[in-house]
């Protein structure tokens, strides 16, 4: 039975209006800021058919720590504040200026001084200890009165100190990150791009590297009158599926909770920084989901979760 002549030029509507829409109208493009809701891509993204995760922190990238290929980002240029995450910025700006790790440096007035408004310190002024340690101390649980004690032993005032983590940042091409202070307890701005790429950069160091996978430390002074036991920070180092390769967090009432960490996933070196979540394990729930969503990517290849 033939249709009749008015279906006929329904179904020839129908297939021109199909034709006119264009073969790419159906794929979600990536802002070059990464999606306020969250997106792969970039060069080397990972395959589009799988949805990336939602996460509770409102700037987060993803970054491959050897090609600098993006892989996720949210919000990922937004200026925060980043805490305690300045420190990564001191270590490397110490390790620039070649700091004497056997030297012994006191803690006196002014490192009370410039912590003053910070987390609890268990380096007692008057006590002197080992340079090396002092740094343990600064990467493992953010204790604030080692930059300026550390900036001391190299020669720089704490306001050089500050100078020269703009340095760090301009040597680097970071263009949104500044410096008040050379603690992280108020003032300093970053992005969670710019972040990624310090401790990409970090973690290029040893001993940097070294001290960011260590979960427990003592730091004895000279006198061995204090002895202070420093704990990481870092959750995920204490979880045997993970392959960590160095991290550091952040907090301060402005900058809420942050997670800059590096993991190995499947052979491959990834950086993942979260800035600005509102609870203390939010930032590492977001982390948890990140490094399933990237472990089931890399699929067939031999997990990335131990």
């Amino acid at each position: 039975m033939r249709p009749p002549a008015g279906a006929w030029i329904a179904i020839a509507v129908a297939a021109l209006a199909a034709l006119s829409v264009p073969a790419h109208a159906d794929r979600r493009e990536p802002s070059a800021g990464g999606d306020p809701d969250g997106s792969a891509g970039g060069a080397g993204a990972l395959p589009r058919g799988i949805d990336p995760p939602q996460l509770a922190s409102p700037s987060a990238v993803v970054l491959d720590a050897v090609t600098g290929d993006e892989l996720y980002a949210r919000r990922a240029d937004d200026v925060r504040p980043i805490a305690s995450m300045t420190k990564i910025f001191v270590a490397i700006a110490l390790r620039r200026h070649r700091v004497d790790l056997e030297r012994w440096t006191e803690i006196d007035f002014d490192d009370a001084r410039a912590s003053a408004g910070g987390a609890h310190t268990l380096l007692l002024e008057g006590q002197t200890f080992r340079n090396r340690d002092l740094l343990y101390a600064m990467l493992l649980s953010s204790d604030n009165r080692v930059p300026s004690a550390l900036a001391r032993s190299v020669g720089l005032s704490n306001d050089e100190l500050i100078a020269e983590l703009g340095r760090v940042a301009a040597d680097l091409g970071l263009t949104h990150t500044r410096f008040d202070d050379a603690t992280g307890i108020r003032g300093n701005e970053s992005t969670a791009r710019e972040m990624a790429l310090a401790l990409r950069e970090a973690l290029r160091d040893r001993l940097l590297a070294r001290i960011m996978t260590t979960r427990h430390a003592q730091v004895v002074s000279r006198s061995a009158a204090v002895t202070a036991s420093y704990t990481s920070t870092v959750r995920p180092l204490w979880d045997p599926h993970y392959k960590i390769l160095g991290g550091k967090t952040g907090h301060t009432d402005a900058a809420g909770y942050c997670l800059l960490i590096s993991i190995d996933v499947a052979g491959r070196r990834l950086v993942i920084s979260l800035l600005g979540g509102k609870t203390p394990g939010a930032r590492f729930d977001d982390f948890a989901r990140l490094v399933e969503w990237l472990d089931s990517t890399a699929r067939p290849r031999t997990s990335a979760l131990r």
